[in-house]
Protein backbone atom coordinates (compact mmCIF):
# COMPACT_ATOMS: atom_id res chain seq x y z
CA UNK A 1 0.00 0.00 0.00
CA UNK A 2 0.88 3.51 -0.84
CA UNK A 3 0.22 6.30 1.85
CA UNK A 4 0.68 9.58 0.71
CA UNK A 5 1.27 11.52 4.04
CA UNK A 6 1.17 14.73 3.06
CA UNK A 7 -1.29 16.15 0.55
CA UNK A 8 -3.97 19.18 1.25
CA UNK A 9 -7.35 19.58 0.44
CA UNK A 10 -8.54 20.14 -3.21
CA UNK A 11 -11.89 22.21 -3.56
CA UNK A 12 -13.95 24.29 -5.88
CA UNK A 13 -13.13 27.93 -6.27
CA UNK A 14 -16.25 28.84 -4.86
CA UNK A 15 -14.81 27.71 -1.62
CA UNK A 16 -11.75 30.10 -1.52
CA UNK A 17 -13.73 33.01 -2.76
CA UNK A 18 -15.97 32.68 0.90
CA UNK A 19 -12.60 33.36 2.57
CA UNK A 20 -12.26 36.59 0.29
CA UNK A 21 -15.70 37.39 1.83
CA UNK A 22 -14.98 36.80 5.26
CA UNK A 23 -11.93 38.98 5.48
CA UNK A 24 -13.79 41.91 3.60
CA UNK A 25 -17.28 41.75 5.50
CA UNK A 26 -14.93 41.50 8.83
CA UNK A 27 -17.45 39.99 10.82
CA UNK A 28 -20.25 42.61 9.42
CA UNK A 29 -22.70 39.06 8.63
CA UNK A 30 -22.17 37.48 11.69
CA UNK A 31 -20.57 33.92 11.80
CA UNK A 32 -21.51 32.22 8.93
CA UNK A 33 -19.92 28.75 6.94
CA UNK A 34 -19.08 28.13 3.45
CA UNK A 35 -21.97 26.46 1.47
CA UNK A 36 -20.31 24.47 -1.08
CA UNK A 37 -22.61 21.98 -3.05
CA UNK A 38 -21.93 18.20 -3.19
CA UNK A 39 -21.23 18.17 -7.01
CA UNK A 40 -19.05 20.74 -6.42
CA UNK A 41 -16.50 19.15 -3.89
CA UNK A 42 -17.42 16.00 -5.78
CA UNK A 43 -15.66 16.95 -9.07
CA UNK A 44 -12.88 18.42 -7.10
CA UNK A 45 -11.98 14.99 -4.95
CA UNK A 46 -12.44 13.08 -8.35
CA UNK A 47 -10.15 15.39 -9.98
CA UNK A 48 -7.24 14.44 -6.73
CA UNK A 49 -8.73 10.52 -7.29
CA UNK A 50 -7.32 10.66 -10.20
CA UNK A 51 -4.08 12.07 -9.93
CA UNK A 52 -3.34 9.20 -7.50
CA UNK A 53 -4.85 6.33 -9.39
CA UNK A 54 -2.36 7.45 -12.35
CA UNK A 55 0.44 7.19 -10.01
CA UNK A 56 -0.34 4.40 -7.86
CA UNK A 57 -0.96 6.43 -4.47
CA UNK A 58 -3.84 3.85 -2.34
CA UNK A 59 -4.22 7.06 0.47
CA UNK A 60 -3.93 10.39 0.87
CA UNK A 61 -4.11 12.46 4.31
CA UNK A 62 -5.46 15.62 3.26
CA UNK A 63 -4.82 19.16 5.08
CA UNK A 64 -5.67 22.21 4.45
CA UNK A 65 -3.69 24.53 1.88
CA UNK A 66 -1.33 26.11 4.46
CA UNK A 67 -0.84 29.44 2.25
CA UNK A 68 -4.48 29.61 1.99
CA UNK A 69 -5.35 29.96 5.70
CA UNK A 70 -6.27 32.41 8.20
CA UNK A 71 -3.98 33.55 11.08
CA UNK A 72 -1.58 36.48 11.20
CA UNK A 73 -4.10 39.33 12.65
CA UNK A 74 -7.00 38.81 10.86
CA UNK A 75 -10.23 39.19 13.54
CA UNK A 76 -10.37 35.97 15.57
CA UNK A 77 -13.90 34.91 14.88
CA UNK A 78 -12.78 34.57 10.96
CA UNK A 79 -10.02 32.31 11.91
CA UNK A 80 -12.21 29.84 13.87
CA UNK A 81 -15.06 30.05 11.24
CA UNK A 82 -12.63 29.68 8.48
CA UNK A 83 -10.46 26.69 9.99
CA UNK A 84 -13.48 24.79 10.94
CA UNK A 85 -14.69 25.15 7.06
CA UNK A 86 -11.62 23.74 6.04
CA UNK A 87 -11.78 20.60 8.16
CA UNK A 88 -15.46 19.86 7.58
CA UNK A 89 -14.48 20.20 3.61
CA UNK A 90 -11.77 17.28 4.38
CA UNK A 91 -14.47 15.81 6.49
CA UNK A 92 -16.67 15.52 3.13
CA UNK A 93 -14.02 14.95 1.13
CA UNK A 94 -12.91 11.96 3.02
CA UNK A 95 -17.14 10.46 2.93
CA UNK A 96 -17.08 10.97 -0.42
CA UNK A 97 -14.12 8.36 -1.17
CA UNK A 98 -13.56 7.17 2.47
CA UNK A 99 -11.05 4.47 0.84
CA UNK A 100 -8.78 6.99 -0.28
CA UNK A 101 -8.67 10.02 1.96
CA UNK A 102 -7.80 10.48 5.70
CA UNK A 103 -7.25 14.04 7.40
CA UNK A 104 -4.92 16.22 8.86
CA UNK A 105 -6.81 19.06 10.62
CA UNK A 106 -6.21 22.89 10.46
CA UNK A 107 -6.08 24.61 13.23
CA UNK A 108 -7.09 28.01 13.92
CA UNK A 109 -3.86 30.38 15.53
CA UNK A 110 -3.45 34.27 15.36
CA UNK A 111 -0.46 36.43 16.65
CA UNK A 112 -0.38 36.47 20.75
CA UNK A 113 -3.20 34.38 21.36
CA UNK A 114 -2.41 30.98 23.49
CA UNK A 115 -2.26 27.80 22.26
CA UNK A 116 -5.40 26.47 24.46
CA UNK A 117 -7.46 28.02 22.19
CA UNK A 118 -7.14 25.73 19.69
CA UNK A 119 -7.98 22.74 21.90
CA UNK A 120 -11.89 22.62 21.08
CA UNK A 121 -11.33 22.32 17.23
CA UNK A 122 -8.32 19.40 17.99
CA UNK A 123 -10.78 17.34 19.74
CA UNK A 124 -13.43 18.01 17.30
CA UNK A 125 -10.74 17.28 14.47
CA UNK A 126 -10.03 13.44 16.30
CA UNK A 127 -13.54 12.67 18.06
CA UNK A 128 -15.95 14.13 15.65
CA UNK A 129 -14.28 14.25 12.44
CA UNK A 130 -11.87 10.83 13.00
CA UNK A 131 -8.81 12.88 12.10
CA UNK A 132 -4.63 11.36 12.32
CA UNK A 133 -3.27 14.47 13.19
CA UNK A 134 -2.79 18.38 13.16
CA UNK A 135 -1.49 21.10 11.21
CA UNK A 136 0.70 23.55 13.02
CA UNK A 137 2.24 26.84 11.90
CA UNK A 138 5.19 27.42 13.69
CA UNK A 139 4.82 31.32 12.62
CA UNK A 140 1.39 32.21 13.40
CA UNK A 141 2.34 35.62 12.70
CA UNK A 142 2.95 35.03 9.42
CA UNK A 143 6.54 36.74 8.90
CA UNK A 144 5.70 39.54 11.17
CA UNK A 145 8.68 38.18 13.85
CA UNK A 146 6.39 37.99 16.41
CA UNK A 147 5.88 34.26 16.65
CA UNK A 148 7.90 32.80 19.75
CA UNK A 149 10.58 29.91 18.30
CA UNK A 150 9.25 26.35 18.76
CA UNK A 151 11.50 25.53 21.43
CA UNK A 152 9.73 28.37 23.56
CA UNK A 153 7.60 27.15 26.46
CA UNK A 154 4.51 29.24 24.71
CA UNK A 155 4.07 26.29 23.00
CA UNK A 156 4.37 23.85 25.92
CA UNK A 157 0.64 23.50 26.46
CA UNK A 158 -0.17 22.19 23.38
CA UNK A 159 2.47 19.78 23.21
CA UNK A 160 1.14 18.00 26.60
CA UNK A 161 -2.04 17.63 25.05
CA UNK A 162 -0.71 16.41 21.78
CA UNK A 163 1.27 14.05 24.00
CA UNK A 164 -2.18 13.05 26.39
CA UNK A 165 -3.91 12.35 23.37
CA UNK A 166 -1.28 10.56 20.96
CA UNK A 167 -2.11 12.87 18.38
CA UNK A 168 0.72 13.84 15.60
CA UNK A 169 1.73 17.56 14.58
CA UNK A 170 2.34 18.12 11.44
CA UNK A 171 4.86 21.55 11.10
CA UNK A 172 3.54 23.06 8.17
CA UNK A 173 4.28 27.27 7.91
CA UNK A 174 1.24 28.84 6.14
CA UNK A 175 1.21 32.75 4.56
CA UNK A 176 3.56 35.12 4.98
CA UNK A 177 4.63 38.60 4.65
CA UNK A 178 7.57 40.74 3.52
CA UNK A 179 10.41 39.78 1.60
CA UNK A 180 9.76 35.62 1.06
CA UNK A 181 7.51 34.05 -0.92
CA UNK A 182 5.68 31.35 0.96
CA UNK A 183 7.49 28.53 -0.52
CA UNK A 184 10.32 30.25 0.81
CA UNK A 185 9.20 30.96 4.53
CA UNK A 186 7.81 27.06 4.23
CA UNK A 187 11.53 26.41 4.43
CA UNK A 188 12.57 28.59 6.33
CA UNK A 189 10.34 28.14 9.45
CA UNK A 190 10.75 24.33 9.19
CA UNK A 191 14.35 24.76 9.67
CA UNK A 192 13.63 27.18 12.53
CA UNK A 193 11.36 24.62 14.53
CA UNK A 194 13.63 22.04 13.80
CA UNK A 195 16.63 23.97 15.16
CA UNK A 196 14.84 25.85 18.21
CA UNK A 197 13.19 22.70 19.70
CA UNK A 198 16.97 21.00 19.37
CA UNK A 199 18.51 23.73 21.46
CA UNK A 200 15.46 23.31 23.88
CA UNK A 201 14.06 20.67 26.23
CA UNK A 202 10.91 20.00 24.45
CA UNK A 203 12.01 16.44 24.04
CA UNK A 204 13.20 15.92 27.61
CA UNK A 205 9.49 17.63 28.64
CA UNK A 206 7.23 15.44 26.21
CA UNK A 207 9.44 12.10 25.02
CA UNK A 208 6.71 11.11 23.19
CA UNK A 209 5.56 13.78 21.07
CA UNK A 210 5.15 12.79 17.24
CA UNK A 211 6.51 16.23 15.17
CA UNK A 212 6.54 15.84 11.12
CA UNK A 213 8.34 18.22 9.23
CA UNK A 214 7.52 18.99 6.41
CA UNK A 215 9.77 18.95 3.13
CA UNK A 216 12.21 16.90 4.12
CA UNK A 217 13.31 19.01 6.96
CA UNK A 218 13.96 22.33 5.58
CA UNK A 219 17.37 23.22 5.57
CA UNK A 220 18.40 21.24 8.40
CA UNK A 221 19.72 18.16 6.56
CA UNK A 222 21.73 20.10 4.06
CA UNK A 223 23.61 22.27 6.34
CA UNK A 224 23.56 19.00 9.20
CA UNK A 225 27.55 19.72 9.80
CA UNK A 226 26.79 23.21 10.90
CA UNK A 227 24.25 21.92 13.61
CA UNK A 228 26.65 18.79 15.03
CA UNK A 229 29.43 21.29 14.98
CA UNK A 230 27.36 24.13 17.64
CA UNK A 231 25.76 21.21 19.25
CA UNK A 232 29.36 19.77 20.12
CA UNK A 233 30.97 23.54 20.68
CA UNK A 234 27.81 24.11 23.14
CA UNK A 235 28.66 21.25 25.09
CA UNK A 236 32.69 21.99 25.57
CA UNK A 237 31.86 25.38 26.66
CA UNK A 238 29.19 24.40 29.12
CA UNK A 239 30.61 20.93 30.30
CA UNK A 240 26.87 19.47 30.33
CA UNK A 241 26.62 16.05 28.46
CA UNK A 242 24.17 15.86 25.67
CA UNK A 243 23.27 14.32 23.58
CA UNK A 244 24.39 14.79 19.56
CA UNK A 245 22.55 16.75 17.29
CA UNK A 246 21.99 13.76 15.39
CA UNK A 247 20.42 11.86 18.04
CA UNK A 248 18.15 14.92 18.84
CA UNK A 249 17.34 15.20 14.66
CA UNK A 250 16.06 11.74 14.96
CA UNK A 251 12.89 12.52 17.16
CA UNK A 252 11.34 14.50 14.24
CA UNK A 253 9.81 12.69 11.37
CA UNK A 254 9.91 13.59 8.09
CA UNK A 255 8.38 13.52 4.69
CA UNK A 256 9.71 13.17 1.41
CA UNK A 257 8.75 16.29 -0.62
CA UNK A 258 12.25 16.60 -2.15
CA UNK A 259 12.20 16.73 -5.91
CA UNK A 260 15.40 16.12 -6.68
CA UNK A 261 16.85 12.16 -6.03
CA UNK A 262 19.93 12.99 -4.38
CA UNK A 263 18.10 15.38 -1.81
CA UNK A 264 16.11 12.40 -0.74
CA UNK A 265 19.40 10.08 -0.80
CA UNK A 266 20.54 12.85 1.70
CA UNK A 267 17.68 13.09 3.55
CA UNK A 268 17.81 8.96 4.31
CA UNK A 269 21.29 9.03 5.21
CA UNK A 270 21.24 11.89 7.63
CA UNK A 271 17.69 11.02 9.64
CA UNK A 272 17.59 7.53 8.78
CA UNK A 273 14.66 5.63 6.40
CA UNK A 274 12.58 4.96 9.41
CA UNK A 275 11.79 8.41 10.50
CA UNK A 276 10.71 8.77 7.03
CA UNK A 277 6.93 8.95 5.46
CA UNK A 278 5.82 9.07 1.56
CA UNK A 279 4.92 12.37 0.56
CA UNK A 280 3.80 14.49 -2.77
CA UNK A 281 1.58 17.47 -1.67
CA UNK A 282 0.46 16.54 -5.24
CA UNK A 283 -1.62 18.22 -6.32
CA UNK A 284 1.02 21.16 -5.52
CA UNK A 285 4.32 23.13 -5.93
CA UNK A 286 5.60 19.78 -7.57
CA UNK A 287 3.96 19.83 -10.25
CA UNK A 288 6.07 21.56 -13.02
CA UNK A 289 7.56 19.15 -15.87
CA UNK A 290 11.51 18.38 -15.17
CA UNK A 291 12.90 18.89 -18.35
CA UNK A 292 15.24 15.96 -18.23
CA UNK A 293 12.82 13.01 -17.65
CA UNK A 294 10.10 14.70 -18.81
CA UNK A 295 7.91 14.05 -15.95
CA UNK A 296 6.35 16.32 -12.76
CA UNK A 297 8.68 17.26 -10.47
CA UNK A 298 6.18 15.43 -7.74
CA UNK A 299 6.22 11.94 -9.24
CA UNK A 300 8.14 11.18 -6.03
CA UNK A 301 7.74 7.34 -5.77
CA UNK A 302 9.66 5.96 -8.74
CA UNK A 303 12.46 8.26 -7.91
CA UNK A 304 12.41 6.54 -4.17
CA UNK A 305 12.46 3.07 -5.68
CA UNK A 306 15.54 3.90 -7.66
CA UNK A 307 17.46 4.68 -4.74
CA UNK A 308 19.82 1.73 -3.97
CA UNK A 309 21.20 2.58 -0.73
CA UNK A 310 17.86 2.13 1.19
CA UNK A 311 16.74 -1.46 1.59
CA UNK A 312 13.48 -2.85 0.29
CA UNK A 313 12.31 -3.38 4.03
CA UNK A 314 12.94 0.67 3.99
CA UNK A 315 11.32 1.34 1.14
CA UNK A 316 7.92 -0.61 2.47
CA UNK A 317 8.88 1.37 5.84
CA UNK A 318 8.82 4.70 4.13
CA UNK A 319 5.66 4.26 1.49
CA UNK A 320 3.42 2.32 4.45
CA UNK A 321 4.94 1.45 7.50
CA UNK A 322 6.14 4.69 8.84
CA UNK A 323 2.74 6.38 8.62
CA UNK A 324 1.24 3.40 10.45
CA UNK A 325 3.44 4.33 13.42
CA UNK A 326 3.53 7.79 13.03
CA UNK A 327 -0.86 7.80 12.92
CA UNK A 328 -1.87 6.06 15.34
CA UNK A 329 -5.58 6.40 14.21
CA UNK A 330 -4.83 4.88 10.62
CA UNK A 331 -7.14 2.29 10.97
CA UNK A 332 -9.75 4.07 12.57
Amino acid sequence: MIIDAHAHLVAPPSFYAHRGNLQVARGQYGIYHAKIPDAELEKSAAQNVQIMDGVGTDIQVLSPRPFMMLHGENRWDDIVSWAQDNNDMIARTIKLHPKRFRGVGGLPQATGVPVEKMFDEIKRCINDLGFLGVLINPDPSEGAGKSPPMGDSYWYPLYEFLCEHDIPGHIHSCACCGRETYDEHFITEESLAITSISRSDVFKRFPSLKLLISHGGGSVPYQVGRWRSNRQMFAAASGAKAETFDETLKRFWFDTVLHYKKSLELLFDVVGADRCVFGTERPGSGGGIDPNSGKPYDDIRPVIESITEISEADKKGIFEGNARRLFARLDV
